[in-house]
């Protein structure tokens, strides 16, 4: 087997918790739009916010998000629908914390190998929590799809991050949380894709990882 040299990372519930970010931008809306709501109403408003996230996850508009949970719960003040995507892109960078335990895990990795992190998602959110969370002091690439006009699954995306770390893709690992845009991307592209999967889904596709973890700690494992 080659030696290991270089290890890409997805950003979104891999590096980051994008979950615990949704949270904290529900309580900023409650903050902003709403008065007096009750935590029976409120625990049913969290689990609605997230279900109309999920179905805009991965589209850069957030509008219909805002307007479809404000429709179901009127606010007392309701955000203008011109001035929610400016909302969102502001408010939900800042909503992003870094595990330490992360930041460890990707210090000792690039003692060792050259490390970069590959995502999809607009060029300034995604810049924006990568500078937040200081992600951007540890890694010697960073590719953002809008910014380089590919997006995962699409192989060429993982060929541009090689090409710029300058190593071939038996030598590399990808980790990320998704299945098709992460792991059959990376795949298709040459690259060992290991699945990060701390919540334990189970694996109904067709795909089949290099790998499974279910904490970043157990790369360390993949050097001596």
């Amino acid at each position: 087997m080659r030696e290991h040299k270089a290890v890409l990372f997805d950003l979104d519930d891999t590096l980051l918790d994008r979950n615990k970010a949704v949270d904290n931008m529900f309580l900023l809306v409650i903050e902003t739009c709403y008065e007096n709501v009750g935590q029976v109403a409120e625990s049913e408003m969290l689990i609605r916010f997230k279900e109309y996230d999920k179905r805009s996850y991965g589209y850069s508009d957030k509008t219909e998000l805002f307007e479809s949970f404000f429709n179901e719960f009127p606010p007392n003040y309701r955000l203008p629908r011109d001035s929610i995507q400016d909302f969102w892109d502001h408010h939900f960078p800042n909503c992003f914390s870094i595990d330490p335990n992360t930041i460890n895990v990707v210090n000792m990795i690039q003692k060792q190998v050259k490390v970069a992190i590959i995502t999809n998602g607009s060029t300034q959110r995604q810049k924006a929590k990568i500078r937040n969370t200081k992600l951007n002091d540890c890694f010697d690439t960073i590719i953002i799809s809008e910014e380089v006009g590919l997006s995962k699954p699409d192989k060429r995306i993982f060929d541009l991050a090689l090409n710029k770390l300058n190593v071939q893709p038996e030598t590399a690992l990808f980790v990320g949380d998704d299945l098709e845009k992460d792991i059959s991307g990376c795949q298709h592209a040459k690259i060992k894709g290991i699945w990060f999967n701390p919540h334990k889904i189970t694996n109904d596709t067709e795909i089949k990882p290099y790998a499974e973890i279910r904490s970043l700690n157990r790369l360390l494992s993949y050097f001596p």
